[in-house]
């Protein structure tokens, strides 16, 4: 074994274990956000006002109990804990993806799993999701999301950019 050889192993291996690393304080930071966020709308929203932002933006707290963007509403019943078990299993295939991902990959992943974990923390704490970004013009309201599901799509999309434009190539 030629010994330049195992020094770029060895500095492959320590690249992989800092993008690691990074990727898993992206999912803590993008958890702990999204947990902040939610926690100070709950806080503030407790007597049910929604809070005017501007013409276009309102912060009013809607509780999730579907599955993303209030599709699907469920009862807290079997069928609402399977699709939260799903979902775990889910998180869990993007672990397995984000660690065997080149580094964009890896922190595309990464947006995905800390959006996800932080919605699926309060489906386990609540029972539901609490959305509260309003997006509007005059009576047209999009759905509305939270902090996570920012994550959750920005992710999906650009792995879905990366995937259609590579496939062009």
């Amino acid at each position: 074994m030629n010994i330049s050889n195992v020094f770029k192993n060895e500095r492959l291996k320590k690249n992989i274990t800092v993008y690691n690393i990074f990727n898993l304080i992206l999912i803590l930071l993008i958890f702990f956000l999204d947990r902040f966020s939610k926690i100070k709308i709950i806080k503030s929203q407790s007597n049910l006002n929604n809070l005017f932002i501007n013409d276009y933006l309102n912060f009013d707290l809607v509780w999730n109990t579907g599955i993303g963007f209030g599709l699907f509403n469920l009862e807290a019943n079997l069928f609402y804990h399977i699709v939260s078990l799903l979902i775990f299993f889910v998180i869990l295939v993007l672990l397995y993806f984000a660690f065997r991902g080149n580094e964009y990959e890896k922190f595309l992943y990464s947006m995905i799993i800390g959006g996800a974990l932080g919605n699926l923390y309060d489906r386990i704490t609540y029972f539901a999701v609490p959305d509260f970004i309003d997006f509007h013009i005059d009576n047209y309201h999009w759905f509305t999301f939270n902090i996570a599901d920012i994550f959750i799509s920005l992710g999906v999309f650009l792995l879905l950019f990366k995937e259609i434009s590579y496939k062009k190539k």
